[in-house]
């Protein structure tokens, strides 16, 4: 994984929640942030302009080790840690929502998966080319009557001759219409609610899968899609794990993408900060820098909060994975819920500041509102994540 440059002194600890890093895991920040602004940043409104995928900049991460930074060595991933991976998405993040977004999909949901539960097989037909960028991935999970409640997913898997058909429509999902790979979430008796959910590795390629554009208002550059399988016959070795058994690998799952999602919304965060505080001291109104006037200080010093406190939660998320512990769904959902509303917050009182310019296409803060805002929504809503602290605390769950 590409570091700071040979011989120079490791970044020493700032003022952000980073005093606990080790050396290696600074010279990463500061290495994939030089990265991201050199090569992504420069080409991020273009491309969302254009509603163009950026497939050339997804394989300028390969030979860094940023595509697949956790997935293990011997398939050409990376075998960092947890913490170091965040450290990826958040950077990444900072400047590209979408370039976050695959790292994301790719070590936390699917290729995660396989590591986890896939059997050699399924680790050598896919890992390798997940690894080297040949392969990108994508999970299909939302569907048109619902997200959160995975137990209710309507997508049917049906016995065949050796395998499976499955017919069912997915939406909002990342990714779709570039992937090799589809980890789909479907059920195989929906009167067994979680008990019936089963998770399929499919190819894209196969019959009956239809992807279309599903347009936006924002993220266009994602190329967001809705999926139609219609009697799309896989194998019964494109079962991941057991049949019926797929709801814990979808927990497992959402546990590591809170964790990357949350990392992502932190670097969203500090965006906002650092595009705004420039812009305070720059702007004058009334004879003097608007950043001499109390009301823009207080914002500032709130947006300077809720990134620091966000940014805790997740790096302390980030070492219980390091340290084994295998589900950490309390404290993965408030990492989750406390980054997304940072993300959101801090992109409001960014175009406050920049009053009318907010909204300019010339300004990137107007930009960050709606995609922040697509994370207090994706890998579960707030509202859901309120619940689930709340039963925590109630004791209702363990």
């Amino acid at each position: 994984m590409t570091m700071a440059p040979s011989g120079s002194p490791p970044p020493s600890p700032s003022r952000m929640a980073d005093f606990d890093l080790t050396p290696e895991q600074r010279q990463v920040r500061a290495a994939v942030r030089e990265f991201a602004e050199r090569e992504v940043l420069p080409f991020v409104e273009e491309h969302e302009r254009a509603a163009r995928y950026p497939s050339e900049l997804i394989r300028k991460l390969v030979p860094l080790g940023y595509l697949a930074p956790v997935l293990p060595e011997r398939f050409g991933g990376g075998g960092a840690d947890v913490v170091t991976y965040g450290l990826i998405c958040e950077e990444l993040a900072r400047v590209d929502w979408v370039v976050a977004s695959v790292v994301s999909v790719t070590n936390s949901l699917v290729a995660g998966s396989l590591v986890r539960f896939g059997t050699a097989a399924q680790q050598e037909r896919w890992l390798p080319g997940i690894c080297d960028g040949s392969i990108l991935t994508s999970a299909c999970l939302t569907e048109p009557d619902g997200g959160s409640d995975l137990a209710a997913v309507r997508t049917r898997a049906s016995r065949t001759a050796g395998g499976w058909s499955i017919s069912g429509a997915k939406v909002f999902i990342s990714h779709a219409a570039h992937a090799g790979l589809l980890l789909v979430a479907a059920t195989v008796d929906p009167g067994k609610r979680h008990r019936g959910v089963t998770v399929f590795l499919v190819d894209p390629a196969a019959d009956g899968v239809a992807i279309s554009d599903l347009p936006m208002r924002t993220l266009r550059r994602d190329n967001l899609a809705e999926i139609h399988f219609d009697g799309t016959v896989v194998p019964d070795d494109a079962v991941l794990g057991e049949v019926g058994g797929g709801f814990p690998i979808l927990g497992a799952a959402l546990d590591m993408g809170r964790f990357s999602v949350a990392a992502r919304c932190v670097g969203q965060a500090q965006r906002a900060i650092d595009l705004t505080a420039p812009y305070a001291t720059e702007r004058e109104a009334f004879g003097q820098p608007i950043g001499q006037f109390q009301m823009i200080q207080q914002k500032i010093a709130d947006m300077c909060v809720r990134t620091e406190a966000a940014r805790a939660l997740v790096y302390r998320l980030g070492r219980m994975k390091d340290a084994g512990v295998e589900r950490c769904s309390l404290e993965a959902s408030m990492a989750k819920l406390a980054a997304s509303e940072a993300a959101t917050a801090n992109a409001l009182d960014a175009i406050q500041i920049h009053g009318g310019y907010g909204f300019s296409s010339d300004y990137e803060v107007g930009r960050l509102l709606l995609e922040a805002k697509t994370l207090e929504v994706g890998e579960g809503t707030s509202e859901l994540h309120r619940k689930l602290i709340a039963e925590h605390a109630l004791g209702v769950r363990r």
